[in-house]
């Protein structure tokens, strides 16, 4: 199994990512990055994983780069490759997870927008500072995170100042924080399509908040895997009539 992995500007945490997805099985991960501009590379793997890192240039949901808490270098390069390479996942219909920034990139992707920051109050609850910090969140019955998590509450770690403000077309909103901040999302109408997940929060480094046996973090990655397998078994069994 071979799943990308675009890079989030920190080996530190893109190894987070790497070691969470492994865990004790032969998952082989390739690193996507600008630098590399290895875009090429998904045609190789099995799925795709968005990553988290830098704020989004506001010019994707067409929104003023000057605001609260705004980086001092956005990376427009990093953008674009993402934009491309979620593209290209979504035809050749490879299951897909967003976290964090990667949530909030699928959802620019499809005409959304961003708060481009929660404020001091809120800031105080979700933006991290020298660790991650942990809220509470409700996941809405029915959705496709709930059949993975199978509970309705949970807490999870954050580490963002931004958050979904217009949800995208064709998604829908799995779970909130408790002040109202959306926490994840996914399909709208998933029948006819790939796996589509996007969380706010990082399940790949809960474990530096002892969080690691949540459901939140190890059923994610579990299901995301045995998705990635079934998806492998019903390309291998097509066989295109030449």
């Amino acid at each position: 199994m071979k799943i990308a992995l675009t890079y989030t500007g920190s080996d530190e945490k893109h190894n987070n990512y790497v070691r969470w997805l492994q865990g004790n099985e032969n998952i082989t991960v390739i690193k996507i990055s600008a630098d590399d501009n290895n875009l090429h590379e998904l045609k190789h793997c099995d799925a795709l994983i968005l990553s988290g890192g830098v704020d989004v240039h506001p010019g994707v949901y067409n929104h003023h780069s000057v605001y609260a808490n705004a980086p001092e270098t956005f990376n427009k390069e990093r953008d674009q490759i993402e934009l491309a390479i979620f593209q290209s996942a979504l035809k050749s219909h490879k299951p897909i997870l967003g976290i964090c920034r990667g949530l909030q990139l699928i959802n620019c992707f499809f005409g959304g927008s961003l708060r481009q920051d929660l404020g001091n109050d809120l800031n105080k609850i979700h933006k991290a500072e020298e660790k991650d910090k942990a809220h509470g969140l409700t996941i809405e019955a029915g959705t496709l995170l709930h059949k993975i998590i199978h509970k309705e509450r949970g807490v999870v770690n954050s580490a963002h100042h931004q958050a979904i403000k217009k949800l995208g077309e064709g998604l829908k909103i799995n779970c909130m924080a408790d002040d109202g901040t959306i926490e994840g999302l996914e399909w709208a109408e998933a029948s006819d399509k790939s796996f589509l997940l996007g969380i706010q929060w990082h399940p790949e480094r809960m474990f530096q908040l002892g969080l690691e046996d949540s459901p939140l973090s190890k059923n994610i990655r579990n299901v995301f895997i045995e998705v990635i397998n079934q998806s492998k078994k019903i390309n291998e069994n097509y066989k295109p009539c030449h």
